[in-house]
């Protein structure tokens, strides 16, 4: 197995370890003991238990923030209401590909030491300033209703964080294409006016 590959395999075991034990009960021994390598070539990879932590919420941060797309009122082929059950149906995906690094990064990534809680809440203040200014932006358009777009901006992400939450805990299986619908209509009752 090549360096890489064997990156990627004590990084996937890691997260199925932290998943099942949480981050704190977890030990550097767990993970090399489920990956089948020595503790010498796990710190060959990574410095320590929260170097790997920290890359595995890294890599879901970055994949959820890549997977948000910018809603244009002016596409001609798709409404408004498409490509925001599209964005929602990108998040989904994301957190439901992966649901071991969901349940670590909504149940255990807060709380590991300070500077990584900094940067999850930077993360958040990130999120919710971009859905702030497409809130604002939509508010112009008339398709938000008239509020307070930072906290529309929190009751989206929490709405989101909650039920994505009740699933990876669960271990619950959702449809995906009821659940885009049902947390867009929830959203369309809420705070959009779109149809």
């Amino acid at each position: 197995m090549g360096k890489a590959e064997r990156r990627q395999q004590i990084l996937g075991v890691a997260r199925d370890v932290f998943a099942r034990r949480g981050y704190h009960a977890a030990k550097v021994d767990d993970i090399v003991a489920a990956a089948g390598v020595a503790r010498g070539t796990f710190y060959l990879y990574f410095q320590d238990k929260r170097a790997i932590f920290g890359e595995i919420v890294d890599r879901t941060i970055a994949r959820l923030g890549i997977a948000i797309v910018r809603v244009d009122p002016h596409d001609k082929v798709r409404s408004v209401a498409d490509q925001i059950r599209e964005n929602i149906r990108r998040i989904v995906r994301v957190l439901l590909d992966d649901r071991a690094t969901t349940k670590i990064l909504l149940t255990d990534a807060l709380g590991v030491d300070p500077a990584f809680d900094q940067k999850l809440l930077s993360f958040y203040d990130e999120m919710s300033k971009m859905l702030e200014r497409s809130l604002s932006n939509g508010q112009s358009l008339s398709v938000v209703r008239e509020g307070d777009v930072l906290l529309f901006s929190w009751l989206t992400m929490g709405a989101i964080k909650e039920v994505m939450f009740q699933i990876v805990q669960r271990g619950a299986s959702y449809d995906e294409d009821l659940l885009v619908e049902g947390v867009f209509t929830f959203f369309r009752q809420g705070f959009m006016r779109i149809d």
